[in-house]
């Protein structure tokens, strides 16, 4: 099965039914003509596992937290109903709270500058209504708790401020205030002093109270030193225990509790480096099963590994990749079969690559090929060598599931991203762009006559070399500068959260 990007209009045909999409909210949306900041460029997004929290990291270290706020009315589900009231199921997020999660750092071993940007972001399971999240840039990945912590103030003290001149003796109080003769270190040579009867009846121990709670941000652990090359992906492990991270050559196990030592499982690294065939583009453990993941390759290919199998996982135990016609090979073939990113569904049985042109959806169980590819944007094929100028052909684009693993999605240039249907029988792919009209583009595409998925692949075979113009399928001038990078989907709705350079969209369907 095969859903091309010249396909977006295909009406229908059998599974279900294409989503309609909405604008929800918009976090810090740029005013037309701003500059933007490098620092402020999102980098990183990430639901959390109950869908209640989302956290973004930024190229400034930043990381900043967003929590959902209409989940608070569903208790009134019946009341509502029993009123016929319509149920309001539009997604609202609100801002929580932020940290700073890295600093620029400089390592003088190998001179090399060491920059903030956050690369991955993945949360822990939450306990005692604390939030736990790892963070990871370049070299060191770090262990956030993220807990409300009461603002304890001291009151009720005895002095009075309405009465208090200055340092001197409170007004109305019933010290005596006669002078006595003082000595160096304070103490008095005239030792009259006496209580009076039935004591100080306005004297009383200060109390201490907490008005308000604070957000706080406190780094639990520190895993460092462990990578020789840029981290490219952590990943929490099912057992709740565990994470993996990734870079180029390695992939090293961590405990969440040791943050001095790791153990190396995948170790790609040849004797010489001139033998260097392929590198570690992107790794994900299974969401159910804790002795499996996966890990990516740039060559296009994904390896399933069982660490049961030895500590040293050398060898996989699944392979899985898609040969290329030798006639259709050409200088582009190999830098465009790099996978930028790879995805478990929640089911755990299928995967999600992305590459530069395509989303392949992957069954586990059947090694021998894609059960389904998606052209991204197909149009971008005759321009590959400006692509390559401009090194626009080595951006990585992430990937997601819907929670029911129905629908994949991902971005594109233009501040565009491509919702399609992975169901049976399903035609659907939706262009949408990130701003507050994300149909925008859809009411300016041609009609097209709907066709049945019988005839869908020869016509998206048939779009190779056929588009030279500079423009989309929407007949939209395709702009490489802007580009959708970074999107999550909800884990338990039909809502997408992305990541626009420094605006961060949200929607619904």
């Amino acid at each position: 099965m095969k859903n091309g990007g010249a396909e977006a209009a295909v009406a229908w045909v059998g599974g279900t039914q294409p989503l309609e999409w909405k604008f929800s909210q918009v976090f810090g949306e740029r005013t037309a003509g701003e500059e933007v900041q490098e620092v402020d460029i999102i980098s990183a997004i990430e639901f959390d596992r109950t869908g209640d929290h989302l956290a973004t990291g930024d190229r400034g270290g930043r990381v900043v937290l967003f929590e959902r706020t209409d989940t608070h009315h569903v208790g009134h589900r019946r009341d509502l109903e029993k009123m016929d009231h319509p149920i309001n199921r539009h997604p609202e997020f609100r801002y929580k709270t932020e940290f700073q999660s890295h600093e620029p750092e400089f390592d003088y071993l190998k001179s090399l500058e060491i920059e903030e940007k956050i690369n991955k972001i993945r949360w822990c399971q939450s306990a005692n209504g604390s939030l736990f999240l790892l963070s990871t840039n370049d070299k060191t990945i770090k262990f956030w708790k993220v807990q409300e912590k009461k603002v304890k103030n001291v009151c009720d003290t005895n002095v009075n401020s309405t009465k208090a001149m200055g340092n001197g003796p409170i007004v109305g109080s019933s010290i005596s205030t006669t002078s006595k003769q003082y000595i160096a270190n304070g103490g008095c040579t005239n030792n009259d002093f006496s209580f009076p009867t039935g004591g100080f009846p306005s004297l009383h121990l200060p109390v201490v109270t907490s008005h308000e709670s604070n957000l706080m941000a406190r780094c639990r652990r520190i895993y460092a030193h462990a990578h020789d090359y840029h981290i490219n992906s952590i990943s929490n492990n099912s057992d709740g225990e565990t994470f993996i991270s990734a870079d180029d050559l390695r992939i090293n196990l961590w405990n969440l509790e040791i943050s001095n030592q790791s153990f190396n499982i995948v170790d790609v690294k040849p004797a010489n480096m001139e033998d260097l065939t392929e590198v570690i583009t992107s790794a994900e453990f299974h969401p159910t099963h804790c002795n499996t993941l996966a890990y990516s390759s740039s060559k296009g290919s994904i390896r399933l590994i069982d660490m049961r199998q030895s500590a040293l996982c050398d060898t996989h135990s699944k392979l899985f990749e898609e040969q290329e016609a030798p006639s259709s090979r050409s200088f582009f073939t190999e830098i465009i079969a790099s996978i930028s990113d790879i995805k478990f569904a929640k089911d755990g049985r299928h995967m999600l690559s992305r590459d530069y042109m395509t989303l392949k959806l992957w069954d586990i169980n059947m090694d021998s090929g894609p059960v389904a590819t998606f052209q991204v944007h197909e149009y971008l094929r005759p321009k590959l060598c400006d692509l390559y100028e401009n090194d626009s052909i080595f951006d990585k684009f992430e990937c997601c599931l819907s929670g029911d693993g129905l629908r994949v999605a991902t971005g594109s240039y233009s501040n565009l991203f491509r919702v399609f249907g992975c169901s049976e029988g399903s035609t659907e792919a939706t262009t949408l762009e990130s701003s507050k009209n994300p149909m925008r583009r859809q009411g300016q595409m041609p009609s097209r006559p709907s066709r049945s998925l019988g005839s869908l692949s020869g016509v998206v075979r048939g779009v190779k070399g056929a588009d030279n113009s500079g423009v989309d399928t929407n007949g939209n001038t395709f702009d490489f500068t802007t580009k959708l990078l970074h999107l999550a989907w909800h884990p338990t709705e039909n809502s997408l959260a992305c990541a626009a350079s420094n605006s961060l969209y949200m929607y619904y369907a």
